[in-house]
């Protein structure tokens, strides 16, 4: 979910509601995944969280964060489903606040709350200040909570802004385009890839990545290192464009210009949908195993994509470029890496040599089990880093099949009998 443009509206508010504030309260829920993944706890969040003054709030592409009157401070990363709501006002772009005059009204504190700041009435520079409550919520546990202890003014020097790369709308002098000409030149990957790797971006999500590659007319599965200077002028051009609108309406939709690819991209399935207002088709694709809309009379391919197989240059040749009809989903992709196949053996032969094969091919299942659980942990936190969002949203971690952890052990075979290579064990 979080993506750039609606990460600066939580700013928004945040400035608005709470910054200049002192924190009288502060209660933060156990969870070991939202808080303890990046080394936080809730006990210590809210120790250190009660009683200090916000001085500050800020973003750096889908990473926000409070800076307090003394160290340490919050930084905050929604995931997927995380949000942040006010008991004064409701903060979400999609969705309306429910009436109060005899309709439902939305439920307080808010369910699968991490966190309440509570704020009471204060006067601060002559302007009275009514209480407020904000709560930092998330349904599935990929948001990321943690305090760092470092001077205010050194926080993007810090774990894990650090490790993140620039801000287009707030690192404008950065994100240049020499810089994004550089950027491009020095990987061999899809560009719209690229753009979604937070190590090299900050805050660019997939629609806003569809968007940049649309009007650029840049096709998203061509490879980033294959642009001319008049590509890459259309690329930043793009990119700087549609960050700074995201960001500058903070992501209402309804600001955003007639003519964006945004506005039409979710008819997918539906009748009549599909199509742009000037009768030009959209289709949608899998680009590293995320759903990616493109419209082909605009974006066409001027040089080797991913899915070439016969194009790749010399450049390319010691690496393997992935068939066009085998572009499939991480999901498919994890599915197909769990599989085993099943070794093949004549009938009759062998049989020193299957009760040798017998016994890895045992111990390898096992092992998978075993580490199964452990794959998925840290699949979701990678999704969140990777800038996943709904659109392909992770697996649930399978359940190992009851019963197969006590495997009776198999006695060597004496001389005389005879025994199928593949005996099944009860």
């Amino acid at each position: 979910m979080s993506k750039i443009g609606e990460v600066a509206r939580v700013v928004h508010y945040l400035r608005k509601h709470l910054v200049g504030r002192t924190v009288s309260a502060c209660e933060a829920l156990n969870d070991d995944i939202v808080y303890g993944k990046v080394g936080t706890s809730a006990d210590a969040f809210q120790k250190a969280v009660t009683g200090r003054r916000v001085t500050a709030a800020d973003q750096q592409g889908k990473y926000f964060y409070l800076l307090f009157d003394r160290p340490p401070h919050a930084v905050m990363h929604f995931g997927m489903t995380g949000w942040m709501k006010f008991d004064a006002e409701d903060t979400h772009y999609y969705k309306q606040a429910k009436e109060k005059d005899g309709k439902e009204a939305e439920e307080w504190p808010p369910k699968y709350m991490k966190f309440m700041i509570k704020c009471g009435k204060e006067k601060i520079d002559g302007v009275a200040r009514e209480a407020v409550e904000a709560a930092f919520v998330d349904a599935r546990r990929l948001a990321r909570i943690r305090l760092v202890d470092c001077q205010a003014d050194e926080i993007r020097q810090h774990t894990p802004l650090k490790e993140n790369g620039p801000d287009p709308v707030r690192d404008k002098d950065v994100v240049t385009i020499e810089w994004l000409s550089g950027l491009l030149g020095k990987k061999r990957v899809p560009v719209k890839a690229l753009l979604l790797d937070q190590a090299n971006l900050s805050g660019v999500g997939n629609w806003v990545a569809d968007e940049v590659l649309y009007q650029a007319r840049i096709h998203p599965e061509q490879y980033s290192n294959t642009f001319n200077d008049g590509q890459v002028k259309n690329l930043h051009e793009a990119l700087m464009h549609v960050c700074t609108t995201a960001v500058e309406t903070l992501s209402e939709s309804s600001q955003f210009p007639e003519t964006w690819l945004m506005k039409y991209r979710w008819d997918k399935g539906k009748k009549d949908g599909n199509v742009l207002p000037n009768g030009e088709k959209i289709q949608h694709l899998k680009v590293g195993g995320r759903t990616s809309a493109i419209v082909p009379s605009r974006q066409k391919k001027t040089a080797a994509v991913a899915g070439d197989v016969e194009e790749a240059d010399e450049e390319g040749k010691d690496e393997k470029p992935a068939k066009a009809r085998k572009r499939k989903s991480m999901d498919a992709n994890e599915e197909s890496d769990g599989a085993e196949e099943k070794p093949k053996t004549k009938k009759g032969r062998g049989r020193g040599k299957a009760d040798a094969e017998a016994q890895p091919k045992e111990e390898s299942r096992a092992a998978k089990r075993s580490s199964r659980g452990k794959k998925m942990d840290a699949k979701d936190e990678a999704h969140v880093h990777n800038g996943a969002e709904e659109d392909d949203p992770p697996t649930k971690p399978t359940k190992a099949k009851k019963g197969k952890a006590n495997v009776p052990e198999q006695k060597p075979a004496t001389p005389g009998t005879r025994r199928s290579a593949r005996r099944k064990t009860s």
